[in-house]
Formats: structure tokens, sequence, C-alpha cells
């Protein structure tokens, strides 16, 4: 893939949680944080609906409740299934918003980080569209750097140094995003985007 350049500057609004100009579809499935807790971790996760197939309608549909069982062999299999996460950058790099940032997104699952366990409570979970065995785009690596960049400067209780895969919260459990995100990749684009600022 091309290099491309960073989307346009990203604004997140600490008071409603919401990202300025990226499309939204607010999923019933969040709550609040536990008082007095803040997002300390951002946790990056690999998804597509069916596995393996980009685009279409699907992960909205199953972040907002209504994804049809009988739409997939294996939709039927997660039949039921109440999940969602902040946010998801498609293969293109758009950026879609499902839960404000201040509240708690049902993404982590049983999960611990550095000792402190169910990190829903006190993490942001970014999905990005993609699959086990394929490479993610240069797009989504320039939209998760310039939307994590977003978020420090929103929510100061974030360091740079607390990101985590899914599978390092829930190994053994989970193993997206998998082998083939570039972490090196992503804190190199991460740096330039803060240097930028």
């Amino acid at each position: 893939m091309p290099t491309v350049p960073p989307p346009a500057d990203i604004r997140i609004d600490p008071a409603s949680g919401l990202v300025a100009g990226v499309r939204q579809v607010l999923s019933p499935h969040f709550d609040e944080r536990p008082a007095g807790t803040l997002p300390v971790l951002l946790v990056v996760h690999g998804i597509s609906l069916p596995p393996g197939e980009f685009g279409g309608p699907w992960i909205d549909r199953l972040f907002t409740g209504n994804l049809p069982a009988d739409a997939h062999p294996y939709f039927k299999e997660i039949e039921g299934l109440r999940a969602s996460a902040h946010a998801l950058i498609r293969r293109d790099g758009q950026i879609v918003q499902y839960v404000p940032f201040g509240a708690r997104a049902w993404h982590a699952g049983k999960s611990e980080y550095r000792g402190r366990a169910a990190c829903n409570d006190f993490s942001i979970g970014v999905e990005l569209e993609g699959a086990e065995g394929i490479t993610y785009t240069d797009m989504q690596y320039h939209a998760l750097a310039a939307l994590t960049a977003a978020l420090l400067a929103a929510y100061p209780s974030l360091s740079a140094e607390a990101i985590a895969g899914h599978s390092d919260v829930a190994p053994g459990r989970k193993s997206d995003p998998w082998p083939v995100f570039e972490w090196q990749h992503f804190r190199a684009l991460l740096k330039d985007v803060l240097a930028g600022r």
C-alpha cells in the first residue's frame, strides 16, 4: 500500500467524548465507568465480519445489537453477543465511533493489564478492520496514530506507553490484532504525529 498523509487533524470533545467530523453509529452496548475511574489504557483490536471479509454493514450491526443471525452461518455462532468498541478504523482509514470515550465500552471481556483486572473499566478500545494473516493498510496506521494522539490530548490520564493489543490483555483467549500488526511502525507514526503537535 502506498504511504498516505495522515487524516485531517482529529479533535475530541472531552465533555461529550465524541470525535468531531467522523461517522457515529452510537451503540447501546456501553455503561458508565466505575466512579472516579479514568481511561489509562488504549487496547487495539482486530475485527472482520464475517471473518476475513471486509466492508459491509455487519460490524455496525453487531455493535448496535441488530446483527441478523440468518445472514451468514458465522453470525449464528455469535447470536446474542453484546459487544462494542469505542471506535473502528476501516480499511480505507475511515473512523467510525460507537461509544463516547468517557463511557465504558464492552470490548475487552475478561482481561488484565499490569495486574489490574477488568480492562473495560479503565481502557479505550479501538478496532481495526482486519483479519489474521492479512496486513493492515497504511491508511489504518495513519488514522490510528492520529486518533491516538487526539486521545492523548483529550485525556491526560492516558499515556503513549500504555497501549496494548487485545492479545496482551486477554492472552490465550484472544489473539488480535494478530502478529500482522506492526507495533514499531505504529509507534513511529504516533511519535511523528505527537512531535508535530
